[in-house]
């Protein structure tokens, strides 16, 4: 199946081994935008070569570039994903069916699977989460409940969505980085201010949750470095704010 009235807004950095697959992959599609933050490989020359349009996120905040990038698509039905997603035939299949109901809902949530140093992770950290997949941008706007905050019951898919999302640890450790850098810069500009609850309490009780609670014990050794990793880039996000507060880098 196809649909051709979808515009597909793709998160990339440093994805060049991905980017071909993940960019076939989305052949179902009529548009394909690229937003690329500041990747030193061949993930935006590859991409221009398969006919993606490109923007370059350089200094611009994540959540601004995207909400205007939503905003210019030629498709009201948007989908926002990262290079490293893939789509599976079932459910692309969903998601054609759906938009094409008399009735459709306004956005559509989705799982997600993990393939986390050759493991696939079934628990911890994706063992309830959802994100956003699809949204029809003339009912539901970026800014009002992007992470399904505002919905008591969100429409969800059946199927899951497939991230690839590490090449190995320098990799999964430098996107970490690049997020919690961007949440710290949020929660500047929010003058939120870090206190020891977010020094010492705070990645004790991601831990917890992420491997014990949300069961990522069961995911073994990759359970436990993932939970670790998870809270200690919490640690991270609000020691950089720390840092930003006293304007050292």
């Amino acid at each position: 199946m196809s649909a051709k009235n979808i515009s597909v807004i793709s998160l990339s950095y440093n994805d060049d081994i991905y980017i071909k697959k993940h960019i076939d992959n989305l052949s179902f599609v009529d548009e394909v935008i690229l937003i690329d933050n500041n990747s030193t490989d061949k993930t935006v020359e590859i991409a221009e070569e398969l006919g993606v349009t490109i923007i370059h996120q350089k200094d611009s905040n994540k959540a601004d570039i995207l909400k205007s990038t939503i905003e210019t698509a030629k498709n009201n039905w948007i989908l926002v994903v990262k290079s490293t997603d893939h789509f599976s035939e079932d459910l692309i299949n969903e998601i054609t069916a759906e938009i094409s109901k008399p009735k459709s809902a306004e956005c559509y949530f989705a799982g997600q699977t993990l393939f986390f140093f050759g493991k696939t992770i079934k628990y911890g950290v994706f063992l309830n989460k959802k994100k956003l997949l699809l949204l029809d941008k003339t009912r539901h706007s970026y800014s009002e409940g992007f992470n399904g905050e505002r919905f008591n019951r969100p429409k969800v898919f059946k199927n899951k969505i497939t991230s690839f999302s590490y090449k190995n640890f320098e990799d999964f450790n430098s996107r970490l980085n690049i997020i919690r850098k961007e949440e710290a810069l949020v929660l500047f500009q929010k003058n939120k201010k870090p206190n020891i609850y977010h020094f010492f309490f705070k990645p004790f009780f991601i831990f917890i949750d992420q491997f014990f609670l949300k069961l990522g014990f069961l995911n073994g050794r990759e359970g436990f470095i993932l939970a670790y990793i998870c809270a200690f880039s919490v640690l991270k996000r609000y020691f950089i704010l720390w840092l930003l507060y006293r304007n050292m880098e």
